[in-house]
Order: C-alpha cells, then sequence, then structure tokens
C-alpha cells in the first residue's frame, strides 16, 4: 500500500461523502484529489498554486500574530514545526501547550472579504484541518482566527484603498473567532478516510502502470 500523508490542509478533500453506494468509501472529488497526488508522486513535482491572497497571508503573518496577541492578551509566536503520525502531517500557526489550544490564521483580503461574526468563518474543510492539528497535537480546542490587516501596497491593484488600509479601526473590530472541541470520532473517521485513500492511490499507480508500458518496437 502507498503511504500516502495527507497534509492536514488538504483532508478535507477526502471526508465529502459519496453520492452512490457505486462511488465506494470515497467521493469523486476525493478519487480526483488523490490523482493528483499520485501524479506528483509518480513525476516528482509539487503542483503550486499561488496568488495575491496566498500571498498576503504569507507576508502579512506577523500582523497578524500581531494582532491575535494584542486582542487576547496572549504571547504566542509562530510554530515551526512539522508533525506527522504516518497517516497525516501538518504545520500548524500557533500553538499553545499551557492551554492545550491551538490557533489558525486566516489574514483576510479586504474588508470585503472579511467574516464579521464566527458563523460566517465556518469552513468544511477548515473544520477537518484543525481536526488534524488537534489530533497531532493533542489538543483540546482550535481556533480559526481571522484577522484584518493593512494589504502590502503593491498587492492592492486597481480595488478602493478604503477595503485595504484597515489598521485606523479598533483591534478588536478587525479579529473573529471561531473555535471548535476535540471530536475523537470524527478523528477515528480521518483515519478511515486516509486508509481508503491508500488503497484507491495503489489502484491508480496499478492503472497508470498497465496503459503506461514502456514502447516495444516490432520487428522489421
Amino acid at each position: 500500500m502507498l503511504d500516502l500523508l495527507i497534509r492536514a490542509s488538504s483532508v478535507g478533500k477526502l471526508m465529502t461523502e459519496p453520492k452512490s453506494k457505486a462511488d465506494g468509501e470515497l467521493s469523486q472529488g476525493a478519487k480526483t484529489y488523490i490523482r493528483t497526488l499520485v501524479a506528483q508522486e509518480i513525476f516528482g513535482v509539487e503542483f503550486e498554486i499561488s496568488s495575491k491572497y496566498l500571498e498576503k497571508g504569507t507576508l502579512c503573518e506577523p500582523d497578524s500574530i500581531a494582532l491575535l496577541n494584542e486582542v487576547r492578551g496572549l504571547s504566542l509566536t509562530k510554530n515551526a514545526e512539522r508533525k506527522s503520525d504516518g497517516f497525516i502531517t501538518g504545520e500548524c500557526d500557533l500553538f499553545d501547550a499551557a492551554a492545550k489550544r491551538g490557533h489558525d490564521l486566516k489574514t483576510s483580503w479586504s474588508i470585503a472579504t472579511f467574516p464579521i461574526t464566527p458563523a460566517a468563518c465556518y469552513d468544511k474543510e477548515y473544520e477537518w484541518q484543525m481536526r488534524c492539528y488537534m489530533a497531532l497535537w493533542n489538543a483540546d480546542r482550535w481556533e480559526v482566527n481571522y484577522a484584518l490587516v493593512d494589504t502590502p501596497q503593491h498587492l492592492i491593484g486597481f480595488e478602493p484603498i478604503d477595503l485595504h488600509i484597515v489598521s485606523h479601526f479598533p483591534a478588536h473590530h478587525r479579529l473573529t473567532t471561531w473555535c471548535i472541541e476535540r471530536d475523537e470520532a470524527k478523528e477515528l473517521l480521518i483515519y478511515q478516510k486516509v486508509r481508503a485513500a491508500r488503497e484507491y492511490a495503489m489502484e491508480v499507480i496499478a492503472e497508470f502502470d498497465r496503459t503506461h508500458p514502456e514502447a516495444i518496437l516490432e520487428a522489421a
């Protein structure tokens, strides 16, 4: 069995339920994702996605951490440790070992995309990502924190600058938090899906090998 390690940020792609029994344990969307992983493995490359939204998240992460610390009275620093348990792997943003609580940061692109209530924060794939972190860090609780900080000028482009320069607003108005508690039953489901993903990956590899044989020169 191919020992695929599924990133916490991608586990949600496996968790959608199949629409019919004929699909087996994995949905068609999950199978599409696994075929992508297998292609990366076969060709030894990683399909990277970049955008101005992701670039802001990377560039402004220190500002978002500072905002969280200011609003919540914390002194957390960026986590640099990647963990794996043989099935899933992840590198969380922040972890408070004393409180057994983790914090994920999502830097909003602009005021227009900033969720102003916890209900507006909810994302099913983010939930599964946080559940992976709770399993890896043995945490009781995990938070998703949406931070609204100034956008670097070179990323703004032609959008109204008033949507991006936000530091004049009160700090507590620029942080929205959504929390989940640990659920061992859901964690078991994650590992069940990863095992199914590994089995399907082996099927994909076998099909690739069967349909891509080495060229056989015909006799003249």
